[in-house]
């Protein structure tokens, strides 16, 4: 072995701009943000943060492109298990994340709401049905569930049009769950500032919608990676962990559900 040559498995990164491009794009976009909304001078310091968001997507696309082009040379075994704890930590994050908006909804239904005094949801407040549109969103994510795990034994099988059939499905399952999201805020009796139950709602459930179109982005990037043969049975981290995340996705609307549309809305 030369003195050049690489003498352990870790995959050290080359130089890469797009740490400190991302953090000058973070940073021209919440100052952009904060001058929006406290200056007088809205349209201009509007169009300040959204080229603050036209850097973070473009770093955003750059730096995964670079990602999951290194993932075929220097993603082995060791590696991946150092992306793994990375994605189970992360999802851990995400766990207290949620934490914060259950212990908000929950904190106002028995500490702040008393039995006889108060109640929960406040008077005048009219609640969604949980059996109407939220249930069928339920329907839909636990059936993206199932064909997200389809799509993982494809793979894991070597049989690719498994795979590729059950990620467009998964993808096309969580376009349906925003979709129908969107027409269920719309058509809303109450909305964001009408009092802590709908703020606490609209902060939940909305960030979950947020997450599940991070997620169905996430699985499109699978997707067209899998139709470019970039998954084998023996090399497919971004793919298992998308189905990760995804999953944690579901099990954190069943929280919801339960939570927030039937025990909030009695």
């Amino acid at each position: 072995m030369s003195d050049h040559a690489q003498k352990h498995p870790f995959h050290l990164v080359d130089p890469s701009p797009w740490p400190l491009v991302a953090a000058m794009s973070a940073g021209l976009f919440t100052g952009g943000m904060v001058m929006f909304m406290h200056s007088d001078r809205a349209p201009t310091d509007f169009w300040l943060a959204a080229l603050g968001l036209a850097g973070i997507l473009f770093v955003m696309f750059r730096w995964w492109s670079n990602v999951i082009s290194e993932s075929s040379i220097y993603h082995n075994k060791v590696v991946q298990i150092g992306l793994r704890y990375g994605m189970s930590l992360f999802i851990a994050s995400e766990v207290m994340f949620f934490v914060a908006f259950f212990w908000a909804f929950f904190h106002n239904a028995f500490v702040i709401f008393s039995p006889g005094v108060t109640e929960w949801p406040p008077a005048g407040v009219e609640v969604l049905d949980p059996w109407d549109l939220p249930f069928l969103n339920t329907l839909i994510l636990l059936l993206s569930g199932c064909t997200l795990t389809w799509a993982h034994h494809g793979c894991l099988e070597g049989k690719k049009k498994d795979m590729v059939q059950g990620l467009a499905i998964t993808v096309a399952l969580g376009v349906i769950f925003l979709c129908l999201q969107a027409y269920e805020y719309s058509h809303a009796a109450f909305g964001f500032a009408d009092g802590i139950y709908s703020s606490t709602f609209y902060m939940a459930t909305g960030f979950h919608g947020f997450h599940v179109f991070v997620g169905t982005v996430f699985l499109a990037v699978c997707l067209g990676r899998a139709i470019k043969d970039g998954f084998k049975p023996d090399h497919h981290f971004g793919l298992e962990a998308a189905a990760w995340y995804w999953h944690f996705v579901d099990v954190v609307w069943l929280f919801l559900f339960f939570a927030v549309y039937i025990w909030g809305g009695e």
